[in-house]
């Protein structure tokens, strides 16, 4: 049965937290049907938040809207490169196999879709000659305040994120929608949209925004944070304990993103007639189904339904949707493209050689932030020093040995603050026992500790791009020389930018780890 004006607007704006350009929005539905796109970075590995744009994508569909799906392969490149060159071909082929396999596993028809890849027209000539007609005139201060919700801001912005909001502004145009959807951390984006694009020639699009839905942890849930998200290949053992660690507080319906997930995934899932069901003891009240999600809510408010009830019944859920999503990525051809997206480096077959090659990569090292506390000239050797250093809560004090007091005086090295090798057996040195490393680039003059990105606490850890830590990461032994045949590989550029070979060494915020001594080698 065909459906009415008003009940394709309720579709299209359910679950929103706002839409600019309503009455476009009311003017186009009642004359045709919308032309709508979503876009993503192909940075981070997708995690369960994803299902809230895909929901409102299957409102969309509902609602008989042309949906296009972007994957900004180039956005993702120029957001702070998080994700290289080199994998940026592999992420999109990933992100477009996860996110039809999550279409799918929430019965989405994938022949009313579109899906583009943002570089096979954001490098043409035209788009190129609007970019540098928008820079004509667009201010810094407002591609700055456009880019504020989505953007690292930093004293010294580079340009690639200035740019940001133009090339998503100008995508509306290219892909010839009525309507651009994204989250309302977007919004800064959609009114620097709406202010430029006409001052290009082009027409003002509408704007339709998701809520943020909260992290495990509370806050905003993110690929870069582990413990605050649920990748969506995460094995049922993880999600358990994801779920369990989940800040789920009783009565708490306001940073609660249990509840979030249940209210804009799940329940717009629900065929009609089902509702979320509570599965619990008789003696703790026996099992309750709500057809509603304010009825859900206004329960836990009052204390009817425990967090740990809540959180039993929403794993279920979650693992009904992971689990064809599991099966299908359990193939040869799924578990090669997620290993060329997001290496891990597993143990490769070939002989020695070759797992030795796979082993000695750099998420087997645990670097993290340091703050030296003291500073102290080695009893034993007038050449060395030796440093307790502040690795953060998790980690604790290192005591260090190190030859830095050759190129700095110990009232230098006091206060500094230095990228650390936290997973290295202790050794002695000269019957001074050592805890860990400092990494330093050095050339024939000079040892320089690598410089700390601005705002980096104790303890904060640091990743090389591409190479995401699986799993407890192992300690490791001199004697074995893993380490040395991982540190052969890190240098410094041009630019002063630390690398393991091409890839960037980054803290889990996205910011790079330089020093001001340029091509040459780090240890």
């Amino acid at each position: 049965m065909a459906l009415s004006a008003a009940e394709k607007l309720q579709l299209i704006q359910r679950n929103l937290q706002e839409t600019l350009g309503e009455e476009n929005l009311k003017k186009i539905v009642a004359e045709r049907d919308l032309k709508i796109y979503w876009g993503t970075a192909t940075t981070g590995k997708p995690h369960i938040a994803y299902f809230v744009p895909m929901s409102k994508i299957a409102d969309f569909l509902k609602a008989g809207c042309e949906v296009t799906i972007l994957f900004a392969d180039l956005h993702a490149y120029l957001d702070n490169m998080k994700a290289p060159w080199t994998l940026l071909e592999q992420r999109t082929k990933y992100y477009e196999a996860v996110i039809k396999a999550m279409l799918k596993s929430i019965d989405v028809p994938l022949d009313k879709l579109k899906f583009v890849k943002g570089s096979d027209y954001q490098l043409s000539r035209e788009y190129t000659l609007d970019v540098y007609k928008l820079s004509s005139v667009v201010t810094q201060h407002d591609a700055k305040k456009a880019g504020a919700e989505v953007v690292k801001q930093v004293e010294y912005p580079l340009l690639s994120g200035l740019l940001y909001p133009g090339l998503q502004a100008l995508d509306e145009e290219y892909l010839k929608v009525d309507a651009q959807f994204g989250g309302v951390d977007q919004r800064k984006i959609f009114t620097f949209s709406e202010k430029y694009m006409p001052q290009l020639g082009y027409a003002k699009r509408i704007h339709l925004m998701n809520p943020m839905v909260p992290g495990l942890t509370g806050g905003k849930m993110s690929s870069s944070e582990e413990d605050s998200k649920i990748d969506i290949l995460d094995s049922a053992a993880n999600v358990k304990k994801k779920i369990k660690r989940a800040f789920c507080e009783p009565g708490n319906i306001t940073d609660n993103g249990l509840l979030s997930f249940t209210k804009h995934v799940l329940f717009s899932l629900f065929k009609e007639g089902e509702g979320f069901r509570i599965t619990r003891k008789p003696e703790f009240g026996g099992d309750v189904e709500y057809k509603k999600y304010e009825d859900l809510e206004a329960a836990f408010a009052k204390e009817e339904v425990h967090p740990g009830d809540l959180k039993a019944s929403v794993e279920g859920y979650i693992n009904r949707l992971l689990e064809p999503i599991r099966k299908e990525f359990d193939t040869p051809f799924y578990k090669e493209l997620t290993e060329k997206a997001y290496p891990t480096a597993k143990p490769a077959k070939g002989g020695k050689a070759a797992q030795e090659q796979s082993e000695n990569t750099p998420d087997k090292a645990d670097l993290r932030v340091g703050k030296v506390l003291t500073a102290e000239k080695h009893p034993e050797a007038d050449n060395l020093a030796v440093l307790s250093v502040d690795c953060g809560a998790e980690i604790g004090k290192k005591s260090i040995v190190s030859n830095l007091s050759q190129f700095y005086s110990l009232e230098e090295l006091t206060g500094m603050e230095v990228v650390v090798l936290c997973n290295m057996k202790s050794s002695k040195f000269k019957g001074v026992e050592s805890e860990g490393l400092v990494l330093c680039a050095f050339n024939e003059e000079k040892f320089e500790p690598l410089k700390v990105p601005a705002g980096s606490a104790p303890g904060t850890k640091m990743t090389v791009e591409g190479f995401e830590a699986n799993g407890e990461i192992p300690q490791l032994n001199p004697k074995k020389k893993v380490w040395d045949k991982i540190q052969a590989e890190f240098k410094t550029n041009e630019n002063g930018e630390a690398l393991w070979k091409e890839f960037s060494l980054l803290t889990v915020n996205g910011d790079k780890v330089t020093s001001t001594l340029t091509n040459c080698n780090i240890k």
